[in-house]
């Protein structure tokens, strides 16, 4: 199983899904890394060398944030909004959906579950 930053890719995909499994690498930029590679998306990444996994990640640590450092990125930028109070800060806070969707009927994910109404727990 190649180990690419880190996180072991799956060895039977293309190389284009493959790249996909590293945080913050989505299908568009793991096409742009492959160009820039020299490596054909079609590849297993199985079939890869060393060489060309060094290659890999030489370019997606020269050119793009990702893994440990994109999530500390996004979390501090989460934390700014909530200390400096701004709308986007007080949805977080509240754990409601922050991007402006609605909430009277979906937003479950965020919510959680319904509270019971006239003391009715459903069971699970």
């Amino acid at each position: 199983m190649p180990r690419i930053l880190g996180v072991d890719i799956p060895k039977e995909k293309r190389i284009e899904a493959s790249l996909r499994y590293i945080y913050g690498v989505g299908p568009t930029r793991s096409c742009e890394i492959l160009a820039q590679a020299n490596i054909d998306c079609n590849r297993r990444a199985k079939e890869l060398s060393d060489e060309e996994i060094a290659r890999i990640t030489s370019i997606i640590q020269s050119n793009y944030i990702t893994e440990g450092d994109l999530r500390r990125e996004i979390s501090e930028n989460v934390k700014r909004h909530v200390s400096i109070g701004t709308y986007r800060g007080l949805r977080h806070r509240r754990g409601l959906p922050v991007r402006g969707q609605r909430t009277k009927t979906n937003s479950r994910t965020r919510k959680g579950r319904k509270p019971g109404v006239g003391g009715k727990v459903k069971k699970k």
